[in-house]
């Protein structure tokens, strides 16, 4: 441990047990040393070597330390030198505070003998701090009946210096009303004291402010200030006088409660309780009292309940202020009150016509209504409008009246109700305004007639349908309400008077829905027209009609009809053969009809038996008969064969036809039809009945498509397309021409015409040959075989 260190109980323990061994120990004389407060850490004291009589080595050796009385280590020690330096900065004030002088006491302590030597440290004051005044601001409160010469102690300022560096001295600022004598209390303390030289007049000055200062003996000196204010008492000598006699101020009306009117303000020049003034009403009514308020003290009025200027346009109140001596002052205060836009304009209706007819003429006087604003100047004038898309009108009439009228004609097919918004605006600031809708109806006129959603109604049906079918429905619907929008639905007599349309079909009257009364026939009747009207149930009725089409849809229920080879029981048509004849040789070609139409005609011909399978084939598309190889001798003479015709429809439906083919030896290709004209002059007697019939019934079924296709333009078109592909050389087929290929076109290699001469009386049904291209004979022969065999599947 170092000198000097220790815990101050056990410096304390070892004091007393050698204080009990004996006060041997103790050296009797006390050193006397100095140091001025707030010198550095560090500055020299003195040199103890001399003074305790003991060597610079035995400091060390004897471990000789410094120890003062409360423990602090304010000195050190060095054991080097013997030299005693500060250890600490010194506070006089804090040490010793008001004590002169200020003492504190060690021991230098030495063990080994143990030895006690005792020294005092004189810490002396310097002048470190300024005389303060406890109370910065000093307040007197004096009379201006107070006479001179009257004194007032006031409090000195304190220092915590001491000696000469205390407060030494006072002085007061230069004023002519006090001077400044010091005094001294029984501690030797100085003090201030305050003398009047004259009296006061509170209404000239009231109040005075001076300036104490006080000053230390220091070197320099140090000086603190305070502040004296004099307040001079007043004397109940003058009476309250308001600024104005008459006080006049605007308020609006729409000021919230509470709001401040107006701030009184008397002069009264006493005080204190003399200038104290105390404001109130005088003498008011109690419509005042119970609209307005003033404070006592502030002089402030509020108003405590609305205004409203619609009642009372003005106030006059009466005030008073009161000191407190009983003297008054009077004045009077005129409130007027202000309008403001605080009421919005009002609507009355008077009368309200509704509904109005469609038809009315303009100028209808649809509504009659008031307005009124009970605010006055702009914020009473009003401005009166409706919406801009509306077919009505607004027109000032008497006074505040206004009138609504239409402007034009209504519709109400376009518009059945109209909202009419009528705003009415004032002209304040800021605007307000007021609305009231109005609903206005538009009765009905029968002035629509049923209008059809199509000019034109197509409808197909299926031929051979069942009884009351329901085909379809036509639709009209009428703008107009109630009883003119009721449509009553009927059929028009048809244009062509040998039409049977009560027959054929008939309409419910209230929905439109029309039904076919008996089965249908393609055959007999493809399609025809007739009108509906439609009625509505206005007065008088309107009405309107439309055109409706119904189109026949065939069905297969007719069986293909072979033409040739007849089949009228007569003898056998038999086709001649020559054996020379390659393949690919046309026989025969078998003709067919069918009544019906479309894929219900197209018609395919099928070999379905033959006498020697492999010899002959038939052409599908065409019914061409031709040999499928080359004849040979060993082939038998006469052979049978059986061609099946079916049609395409659903389910299909055919016909059977038998051929006689006869091969002929020596028979070339030059002769043959020479062969076939002796064969047909032996048959043509029994063929001719026959035939005759056969054209005829194909003759009627031409009729009748022809009247088909003049009443069916789509179908006309459909069918010249089909026979444009199929037409002669020439451009057309001429009127004598009938198709008889099985899909009711001869649109392959080779084209027939089938002849009916006239004139005679007996037909003659006559297959001419095939118009070939402009080919070579050989090379033609070798098309056509080749042609055959491909349609058959050879290669």
């Amino acid at each position: 441990m170092e000198p000097g260190e220790g815990s101050p109980q056990q410096i304390r323990q070892v004091l007393i047990f050698f204080v009990f061994l004996g006060g041997s120990v103790v050296c009797s004389e006390t050193w006397h040393y100095s140091v001025a407060e707030e010198t550095e850490i560090g500055s020299f004291i003195a040199n103890v070597v001399k003074d305790i009589g003991l060597d610079v080595e035995d400091l060390a050796t004897r471990r000789a330390r410094v120890i003062f009385d409360d423990y602090k280590s304010y000195l050190r020690l060095d054991w080097q030198t013997g030299n005693l330096f500060l250890n600490e900065r010194l506070d006089r004030e804090a040490l010793c505070e008001s004590t002169e002088p200020c003492i504190l006491h060690f021991q230098v302590l030495c063990e080994n003998p143990l030895q006690f030597f005792q020294a005092e440290l004189w810490v002396k004051d310097i002048n470190d701090h300024t005389p303060t005044f406890l109370d910065k601001h000093i307040l007197l409160k004096i009379s201006e009946g107070t006479a001179p010469g009257t004194s007032f102690q006031m409090d000195g300022a304190q220092d915590l210096d001491v000696g000469k560096n205390g407060v030494q001295n006072y002085t007061l600022s230069p004023n002519p009303h006090f001077h400044l004598k010091l005094q001294e209390n029984d501690e030797g303390r100085k003090y201030p004291e305050l003398f009047l030289n004259q009296s006061l007049d509170r209404e000239k000055e009231p109040e005075l402010r001076l300036t104490l200062t006080a000053l230390d003996g220091g070197s320099p000196p140090r000086s603190g200030t305070a502040l004296v204010r004099v307040l001079v008492l007043d004397i109940n000598d003058n009476a309250p006088k308001f600024e104005r006699p008459v006080y006049e101020v605007q308020v609006p009306e729409n000021s919230p409660l509470d709001s401040l009117v107006l701030k009184l303000s008397a002069t009264d020049l006493d005080a204190g309780i003399n200038g104290d003034l105390s404001y109130s009403f005088s003498h008011v009514s109690r419509e005042i009292q119970k609209t307005f308020e003033m404070h006592p003290i502030s002089g402030e009025i509020h108003l405590k309940a609305l205004l409203d200027f619609e009642l009372v346009q003005s106030y006059t109140i009466n005030v008073q202020a009161i000191d407190g001596g009983s003297l008054s002052g009077k004045s009077t205060i005129l409130v007027r009150v202000v309008d403001v836009n605080d009421n919005p304009p009002g609507i009355l209706m008077t009368s309200l016509n509704s509904p109005i007819t469609e038809n009315s003429s303009p100028e209808v006087v649809v509504a009659v209504f008031s307005v009124r604003d009970q605010d006055s100047g702009d914020n009473g004038r009003v401005v009166c409008s409706i919406q801009d898309d509306l077919p009505f009108l607004l027109k000032p009439t008497f006074k505040n009246f206004y009138t609504l009228v239409t402007e034009r004609p209504l519709d109400r097919e376009s518009q059945a109700e109209y909202n009419i918004t009528i705003t009415v605006t004032d002209l304040g600031t800021p605007r307000l305004k007021s609305e009231h809708s109005i609903s206005v109806q538009v009765a009905d006129v029968n002035d629509n007639a049923p209008a059809f959603s199509q000019s034109a109604y197509t409808l197909w049906v299926r031929e051979n349908n069942g009884p009351a079918l329901h085909i379809g429905s036509v639709s009209a619907t009428d703008p107009d309400s109630g009883v003119n929008a009721q449509v009553t639905y009927s059929l028009l007599p048809p244009g062509d008077a040998r039409l049977p349309l009560a027959s054929l079909v008939s309409i419910n009257a209230d929905t439109g829905q029309l039904f076919a009364l008996r089965p249908l026939d393609f055959e007999a009747l493809r399609a025809f027209e007739f009108g509906v009207g439609a009625a509505d149930g206005g007065s008088p009725a309107l009405s309107s009609r439309a055109l409706v089409r119904v189109q026949v849809l065939d069905a297969n229920d007719n069986a293909p009809v072979v033409l040739y080879p007849p089949q009228n029981g007569s003898a056998p048509c038999t086709e001649l053969v020559p054996r020379a004849a390659d393949a690919g040789y046309l026989v025969t070609k078998v003709v067919a009809v069918d009544g019906d139409s479309g894929q219900n005609a197209w018609l395919s011909y099928q070999l379905l038996r033959a006498t020697e399978p492999g010899l002959f084939g038939v052409w599908a598309a065409s019914g061409e008969v031709r040999t499928a190889r080359q004849l040979s001798e060993r082939d038998a003479p006469r052979h049978r064969l059986a061609v099946l015709v079916r049609d395409h429809g659903e389910p299909p439906l055919s016909a059977t036809v038998t051929l006689h083919v006869l091969l002929v030896d020596g028979f070339s290709q030059p002769h043959l039809p020479r062969a076939e004209a002796a064969a047909e002059q032996a048959r043509a007697e029994p063929l001719t009945v026959s035939l005759v019939v056969a054209l005829a019934a194909v003759s009627s079924l031409f009729l009748l498509s022809v009247l088909g296709v003049v009443a069916a333009r789509p179908c006309a078109r459909a069918r010249a397309a089909s026979a444009e592909g199929c037409s002669a050389p020439g451009g057309g087929l001429a009127g004598h021409l009938v198709d008889v290929s099985g899909g009711g076109t001869l649109c392959q290699a080779y084209r027939y015409e089938v002849c009916v001469s006239g004139g005679s009386g007996t037909g003659e049904f006559k297959f001419l040959k095939p118009v070939f291209p402009s080919l070579h004979p050989q090379d033609a022969e070798r098309e056509e075989n080749h042609t055959f065999l491909n349609g058959f599947g050879f290669n």
